[in-house]
């Protein structure tokens, strides 16, 4: 099996949770984790499986403006937050929508503040309905993997993102 995992992360804890997932699957193949801002070079017909994972910003997938106010956030002076090196770049949202139509099997993921998603949003919810348009199925719900309000991931969803990676491994071996 050889995975992909494409993802965007402002502070770290997306491209935290995305290598934790790659740890998971590994022991059951090849898998590539990428930032969305280098995904480009990158022939997703090659790969068995895709999984995508963003913060989840204002209730979804992050946009320009929002990326723009991270960026600010963390250019406070009185900020304890480290931005990704490509955190201003082009995000998932604009990737899926230059994305061609294809087929293969594919999973959503997100990082958000730990509260109800009635008030957070999920970013997986969009990324998957994006995902299915395209025309890849499903291999399992959208998953999101939590930070406190200083966003911070929280203790436990590093091995809980791990297992979530084994898990998808598994059923897309079931699969093939």
């Amino acid at each position: 099996m050889r995975a992909l995992i494409v993802y965007e992360s402002m502070y770290g804890n997306t491209h935290t949770v995305a290598e934790a997932i790659a740890r998971g699957i590994a022991p059951s193949g090849a898998v590539t984790t990428i930032p969305v801002s280098e995904v480009s070079q990158e022939d997703i017909s090659a790969y068995d499986l895709l999984i995508v994972g963003g913060p989840t910003h204002v209730h979804g997938m992050s946009r320009e403006s929002t990326r723009r106010g991270a960026v600010e956030a963390a250019e406070k002076p009185e900020s304890n937050l480290t931005l990704e090196p490509d955190a201003a770049s082009a995000g998932i949202r604009e990737w899926l929508d230059a994305l061609d139509r294809s087929e293969g099997t594919a999973a959503a993921f997100d990082t958000r503040v730990d509260k109800p998603a009635i008030l957070t949003g999920r970013a997986s919810k969009g990324i998957s309905k994006r995902l299915r348009h395209l025309g890849f199925t499903l291999a399992a719900d959208p998953e999101s993997f939590l930070v406190d309000t200083q966003t911070q991931l929280l203790e436990g969803e590093e091995a809980r993102a791990e297992q979530w990676g084994e898990m998808l491994a598994q059923k897309n071996s079931a699969r093939t």
